[in-house]
C-alpha cells in the first residue's frame, strides 16, 4: 500500500525541488547561525514531503478522468481503481493538514504565507484547462522551494533566494514543457492547454530552450551574487553552475522535433542529476 502512495505522489521527484529548497536552508543558516538548527531542517523536510505530497495527489485526483482517457495515463492509481477517490481525498487533507501544522511550528511568516503556497501548488492542477501558460505555474510553485526555505530561518526575504526561485521557475517551466510533447495530440484533442498542444513540437522546444537560456541566466547571476555576500563561496560553486548548464544542454541534444524516445531520460534523468549536483557542491562550497 505504501509503494502505491508514493507512486501516486511520484515520490522520486522529489529530486527535483528539494535541493534548492536545501540550497536556501543552508544559505539561511551560514548567514544567520540558529541554535535550533536541527529542528529547523526537520521542519523543512517535513513541510517539503507535505507540500509535494498533497500538490501531487490533488493533480491526480483532479485529472483521474482525464488520465482515464489516455493511454500514458490510464494505468494510473485513481484512474485504475488502485486508490480510491474517497481514499485520495483523505490523504490530500491529511497532507494539507500536515503542511499547515508544520509551517506553524517553523514560524509566524511561513505560517500565514502557508494557504498562498497551497493555493498556487494546488491551484496548478486547474490550469491546463484554460491558460497554455501552465508550466509556469508548475515552475511558480516549485520556485517556493528555496525561498521558503530560506524563510524558515530569516523570516525575511532575501533577493538571492528569489533569484534563485527564478531560475526554478525557468528551469521547471522548460523541462515541464518537454515532458508535455509526449501528450501534445492528446492535448489538442481534447481542448487541453500547453505550449506542445498550442504551438506544435518544434516551437515549443524553441520555447523550453529559451526557457533554460533564462533559467541559466538566472543562475549565473545568484552564484555571481552568492560570491559577493558569502565570503566562503569559492570555485565550487561554480563547477556547480557548469554541470548543471552542462545538463540542461544535454537535455536538448536527447530531445528534438525528430526524435522525442529519449523525454523520460531528459525529463528525469538529466533534471535530476542537475538539480542534486547543483544542490551538493553549492552547500559544500558553503562549508568548505
Amino acid at each position: 500500500m505504501l509503494n502505491l502512495y508514493l507512486s501516486l505522489i511520484k515520490f522520486s521527484h522529489t529530486v527535483f525541488a528539494l535541493p534548492f529548497a536545501l540550497i536556501g536552508f543552508y544559505l539561511a543558516y551560514v548567514k544567520y547561525q540558529p541554535t535550533d538548527f536541527i529542528t529547523k531542517f526537520i521542519l523543512v523536510i517535513l513541510a517539503m514531503v507535505f507540500a509535494r505530497s498533497s500538490a501531487m495527489a490533488f493533480n491526480r485526483y483532479v485529472d483521474r478522468e482525464i488520465d482515464a482517457k489516455n493511454p500514458r495515463t490510464k494505468d494510473r492509481e485513481i484512474p485504475s481503481g488502485k486508490i480510491s477517490k474517497q481514499a485520495a481525498i483523505w490523504f490530500i487533507l491529511l497532507s494539507m493538514l500536515g503542511f499547515i501544522t508544520t509551517t506553524f511550528f517553523i514560524n509566524q511568516l511561513c505560517f500565514f504565507l502557508s494557504p498562498v503556497a497551497l493555493l498556487v501548488i494546488l491551484g496548478y492542477s486547474f490550469t491546463k484547462r484554460f491558460t497554455w501558460l501552465c508550466h509556469y505555474v508548475l515552475g511558480l510553485g516549485l520556485a517556493l522551494a528555496p525561498i521558503g526555505a530560506y524563510l524558515t530561518i530569516s523570516g525575511e526575504f532575501d533577493s538571492l533566494t528569489i533569484i534563485f526561485g527564478c531560475c526554478v521557475f525557468f528551469w521547471v517551466g522548460g523541462f515541464d514543457i518537454i515532458y508535455s510533447l509526449q501528450d501534445a495530440s492528446f492535448d489538442a484533442s481534447f481542448q487541453l492547454k500547453s505550449i506542445p498542444a498550442k504551438f506544435g513540437i518544434s516551437k515549443a522546444i524553441t520555447i523550453s530552450r529559451i526557457s533554460h537560456l533564462l533559467s541559466s541566466i538566472c543562475l549565473f547571476s545568484g552564484v555571481l551574487l552568492m560570491n559577493k555576500q558569502y565570503a566562503s563561496i569559492g570555485w565550487l560553486s561554480w563547477v556547480a553552475f557548469v554541470s548543471f548548464i552542462t545538463l540542461l544542454i544535454r537535455q536538448h541534444i536527447l530531445v528534438n522535433d525528430k526524435n522525442l524516445s529519449k523525454i523520460n531520460q531528459a525529463f528525469f534523468t538529466t533534471n535530476g542529476m542537475a538539480s542534486v549536483i547543483l544542490g551538493a557542491f553549492i552547500i559544500l562550497d558553503l562549508f568548505v
